[in-house]
């Protein structure tokens, strides 16, 4: 906004002017226009059952680890399903170093601009873990995480543009394929970061937030200790917001996910996990086992976790 200053003149004309002016208006101030509302995301826009059948249509695809015919097919298919939701996707190729040498991996990426400035990502990885027997599912990981991100994409779309640019990654290679290190795993999400920094956009960021493992029937949405503090507070803001706060805590430990490598680039990320995923409560025995399957999903806890994720985003509107 520029600033227009009248030149200046004697005192007593001001003075007359300005008396000229109130008689005019009845020497009654100028109405204010009542301050706008601010556009708001609906939490209640989030469908849970949608969510539950873009899980079911990936994991109806079969094994999708990274490097392989079924991580590619994966992508093309969430990139198709951004399509179809309004959301404009790209899938990025990218080659990086495993403990089996070079290997091609691929992120996909939708976009929805803002209006203002800033960034916002949601991610999910979409890779299975390598060595699953034929029929292995990963419905819960990483299939749950990534449904409720298309059905986000969907929901965002739909709604009121929002002040930052939000980005949907779906990011390949999460799994490792012997032991997490500098070149095994989260190489969607490294690769990102990186090419964050390297863009100088890293300091757009206002928050990264990872989902995954979000759809099990006995939810407990685990905050990890490594997540930044600020989002944090909004997390749990959020959830007792929607009235759930109960089923989000805090990690004793730290949890090495997607959001590590933005965190370490110093940007603001968060995770969202439930890692008590099994036959009993605080067990994981389904995880990275043939019992990761879609009857341990259920469309109430997606809808609870996209609703918590809304009212999130509504926090960056003021």
């Amino acid at each position: 906004m520029r600033a227009i200053f009248n030149r200046p003149g004697p005192a007593w004309r001001t003075a007359a002017l300005a008396g000229a002016a109130l008689l005019m208006a009845g020497c009654r101030p100028s109405p204010v226009a009542p301050p706008r509302p601010v556009a708001r995301l609906d939490p209640a826009a989030v469908d849970g059952e949608r969510a539950l059948g873009e899980v079911a249509a990936l994991v109806a695809l079969g094994l999708r680890d990274a490097g392989t015919p079924g991580a590619a097919a994966a992508a093309d298919h969430i990139r198709g399903r951004l399509r179809a939701v309004g959301v404009e996707a790209e899938i990025e190729e990218f080659e990086d170093e495993t403990p089996f040498g070079p290997r091609t991996f691929r992120n996909v990426v939708g976009r929805l601009p803002g209006r203002g400035e800033g960034l916002i990502i949601l991610g999910s990885h979409f890779d299975t873990k390598r060595g699953m027997p034929d029929g292995f599912q990963g419905a819960n990981d990483s299939g749950s995480s990534t449904g409720l991100l298309i059905e986000l994409a969907r929901v965002l779309r739909a709604g009121p543009v929002l002040g930052p640019e939000i980005r949907f990654a779906f990011f390949d290679g999460e799994e490792c394929l012997i032991q997490y290190g500098p070149r095994d795993g989260l190489h969607g999400s490294r690769h990102m970061a990186r090419a964050l920094v390297d863009r100088q956009r890293a300091r757009d960021v206002l928050a990264v937030l990872v989902l995954d493992m979000i759809g099990d029937r006995d939810l407990t949405v685990m905050i990890p200790r490594n997540t930044h503090p600020d989002l944090a507070r909004a997390l749990f803001a959020a959830a007792a917001e929607e009235g759930v706060r109960e089923r989000f805590r805090l990690s004793p430990t730290s949890i090495l996910d997607d959001h590590a490598p933005f965190l370490q680039a110093g940007m603001p990320a968060a995770l969202l996990i439930d890692f008590e995923y099994g036959s009993g409560p605080g067990r994981n025995d389904y995880w990275h086992t043939a019992e990761d399957t879609l009857d341990k999903l259920s469309a109430e806890s997606l809808t609870l976790v996209g609703r918590v994720v809304v009212r999130f985003l509504n926090g960056f509107l003021h």
